[in-house]
């Protein structure tokens, strides 16, 4: 995991860029990077795919937050 460029990928997602913050998840498949995956899957709306992403996080789940916005700061916290 590079926790800078999954910082930035989390900052660029609350800023609203979802395909720019996509392409830095995606080329890592730690934890982290799976559980923000799914974040980015869920705030697009795909369920199955996000659902398939939180599978591979090592116990998050995709009805844990209901709030996409927490979630990425909790996300953001877990990097610092």
């Amino acid at each position: 995991m590079n926790k800078a460029e999954l910082m930035s990928a989390v900052n660029t997602v609350l800023d609203g860029d979802w395909d720019a913050a996509h392409k830095i998840a995606q080329n890592h498949s730690d934890n982290t990077s799976n559980w923000l995956h799914a974040v980015l899957h869920k705030i697009e709306g795909d369920k199955w795919n996000s659902q398939y992403w939180y599978a591979r996080t090592a116990g998050h789940t995709y009805e844990d937050f209901t709030d996409v916005m927490q979630e990425l700061i909790v996300i953001k916290d877990s990097l610092k």
